[in-house]
This record gives structure tokens, sequence and C-alpha cells, in this order.
């Protein structure tokens, strides 16, 4: 049964969050709210929590998963990428857009792209996930809360807690989030590639 946790949008309690934390430090899978819709998260080295997410959402083995990131400072750890392209990713942060970058090694190889050695980054800009990345001190792995079948991503943490009760630890309720997936953007190849448009502007990243 997943444990429920119901935060200010604005100011979330400490306390509240270091629980969180702690599930997710424990092995534990949660969910919780961004400013694009909510997302499944869990620790990089949980492949039990990678390979939960990957049930719940009935994901190929290709699928990108994403770096939940606080900051560019984190985000830059994880993914390789030249002055230019910084500009650009840097002027579109925090905000909806998953950005698709070739990893560095500090990148576990379960959680790139098996082919391309590719993984998606992003920095969110809802204060409940920045709390909980900041608290936790790394990168979450996750992914959007969209089940099989479903047009659109779940968006309210009640009907996530009754929806996959069996299958988190925890959910994080904050009121509404954003209801759209992030725009995903592929800038591993020589121009950038709009793999999914959603939430944000994807004519700053074409030329």
């Amino acid at each position: 049964m997943a444990k429920y946790f119901d935060v200010h949008p604005d100011n979330p309690q400490p306390r509240a969050i270091r629980q969180v934390v702690d599930v997710v430090r424990a092995g534990g899978l949660i969910a919780y709210p961004t400013d694009s819709c909510f997302a499944l998260g869990c620790a990089l080295g949980n492949k039990d929590g990678m390979d939960r997410i990957r049930e719940i959402r009935h994901l190929a083995e290709r699928h990108h998963f994403t770096l939940m990131c606080r900051d560019f400072g984190q985000l830059g750890q994880f993914v390789q990428i030249n002055n230019a392209l910084f500009r650009t990713l840097k002027a579109a942060t925090p905000g909806p857009y998953t950005f698709i970058l070739p990893a560095t090694k500090d990148v576990p190889r379960r959680l790139m792209h098996p082919r391309k050695r590719t993984v998606g980054v992003r920095i969110p800009d809802h204060v409940v996930a920045v709390a909980l990345l900041t608290e936790l001190g790394e990168p979450l792995l996750s992914s959007t809360l969209i089940l099989p079948g479903a047009d659109e991503p779940m968006t309210r943490g009640w009907e996530i807690k009754e929806e996959l009760d069996h299958a988190l630890d925890a959910v994080i309720d904050s009121g509404d989030c954003g209801v759209e997936p992030t725009t995903v953007v592929d800038f591993s190849g020589p121009e950038p590639e709009i793999l999914r448009k959603g939430a944000g502007d994807v004519s700053r990243f074409l030329s």
C-alpha cells in the first residue's frame, strides 16, 4: 500500500519531503508532481524500481528514461553538452522540456538507450519536485505517469493512489499540476529532432 503525502504546493513541508526521500533511498517507487504532469520516480541505482516503471507503463527496452535534475549544474554531470548547446538548453530551463543527449560515464549503462548510449534529462519548474531533488541530492530516475492505453497522463494524486496503490510506495499530492507531457527534443544527432510535441514552445529548438 502506497503512503500518501498531502504537500503544500508553494511551501512543501520539510518533514513530508524528508519522508518521501527516505522512501526513495530505501528502494521505493514514488509518484510525484511536476510542471508538466505527474511522474514516476526512483533512485538512480534502483534496478527494481526501473523494472517496476517498465511494468506499470508497459515500456519497451529502448524507452528513454529521464533523469530529473535539480539544476543545470547537476544535469551537466550526466550528459555531454558543447558550448552552443549549453546556451540553448540553459535558456529553456527550468521548464517542460526533456532533452535526449549523449550520456557521461556517471550514468549507469542500463539507463542508457542500448544502441545510442543516450539518456533523457530535464529540470522541472515545480516547487515540490525541486524540493524533492534538493533533499535527495541526486537526480530521480523518472518517467511520465501515463498508463497503457490512456490518452492522457494521470493528474490527480488521490486518483493515482487509488489506481496504483498496489504498485507504488508513495504518492505526493500538491494539488493541480501540469496536464501535458513534456516536449522531448533529441540533440544526439546532427540536427535537433522533436520526438514528442508537448508542453512548451518547440520553435526555440528549430533553426
